[in-house]
Parts: structure tokens; sequence; C-alpha cells
């Protein structure tokens, strides 16, 4: 079915956004259509304003509308002790746990060959220097356990090896809740090797 020019160009703009095919983006625009036109404007402000403002954090690479983000100026977190992850949201992960105090620094991807991701693209000089020149003493690598991520894991573990920090990364294991039944094999072998005293 063709509609209007305006509709089509909104819904081949949806479509771009990650998790929303066409289906998905016709129902948006049509939504988008029957909102007053006020809400609309706030809405395109709120993109445009976020597009503009947000930048990485100079100091860990967080998504932050300031030079340095509120994690990084919090004197009360501890600096010793730095969480190495993927993606901004991961770090929004770890602080809903909120049982870790400790700084983080976000890499925006993992080693991916495939997708031509290499070390370099991660900015891993700013995470050595950034190692060397405070007093970090334990890195937690927190990348997804998926093959990037322990991928990525293994080559910070060897890239920081010559620092003389303790380089951990996240236990694996079964979820809260999860039944052993549904649990596939690497999931119960991980969960295996993590055990630990009751």
């Amino acid at each position: 079915m063709s509609f209007a020019r305006p509709i089509s160009r909104l819904i081949d703009q949806l479509t771009r956004l990650p998790g929303v095919g066409p289906k998905t983006a016709q129902r948006l625009a049509f939504h988008l259509l029957n909102w007053p036109e006020a809400e609309v404007e706030q809405l395109a402000g709120a993109m445009v304003d976020a597009r503009r403002r947000v930048r990485r954090c100079s100091i860990c690479a967080n998504l932050t509308d300031q030079e340095t983000c509120p994690i990084c100026s919090d004197a009360n977190r501890d600096q010793t002790c730095l969480c190495v992850v993927e993606d901004p949201r991961d770090v929004a992960a770890m602080e809903r746990t909120r049982g870790f105090r400790g700084v983080y620094h976000v890499l925006h991807g993992a080693i991916s060959p495939l997708d031509g991701i290499g070390p370099e693209q991660l900015g891993l000089p700013a995470l050595v220097s950034r190692v060397t020149r405070t007093n970090v003493r334990e890195v937690i690598v927190a990348t997804n356990p998926d093959v990037e991520g322990d991928a990525t894991a293994l080559f910070l573990a060897d890239l920081l090896r010559p620092c003389s920090v303790r380089v951990t990364r996240l236990a694996r294991g079964l979820p809260v809740g999860g039944d052993l039944e549904y649990a596939d094999e690497v999931t119960l072998a991980k969960a295996l090797e993590g055990r630990r005293e009751v």
C-alpha cells in the first residue's frame, strides 16, 4: 500500500532505528500522526537536543552532557576499581544493582573482525593510559558473555598484564529464578566452574 510521501518518508526513517521493522515503523508513524503537534515538536526537539549536547566523558567515555560524567566526578566512588564495559547502557545496568561503587571505562563496542572492529577502534590506548597513570588496582572486565565479549576480555587481560593490576571477569551462571532443566550446557558448565561455598 502506498502512503502520502511525508508518511512514507517518516516510516523509512523509523525503520533505521534498531529493532524497528516496517510494520512497527508504520504503527509508530501513524501513532505520531495522531499526537498533538506540540508533543511531536517536543519529541523532535528532545532528539535534536540530545544529539547536539551529549558527548563522551573525557575520562571514561560514558555519555554525558558535561566534560566529565557524574560518576567520574563523584569523589565517593572507589577510583581503584575500574569496570570496563562495552556500551553506556551497560553502565546503567551495573548502576541499577547498586552493588558497584567503583568507576567505569566504556569501550563503545567489542572486538569483532567480521564487523571491522579491532582493538584500535575501541580506544584501548586511553584505557591503558588511564590504568597506568592512576591508582587503579583492579580492572573488572564486564564485556558481554559472547564470542566478541570473550575475545575482548582476553585481549584486555593480555594488554593490561604489564600494568601490574588485577584483571577479573564477571562471573557467569544460572539466572535467579531459573530452572536447571532449561539452562544450556555452556551456562551450566560456567555455573559449575564459578561455584563457591555456601
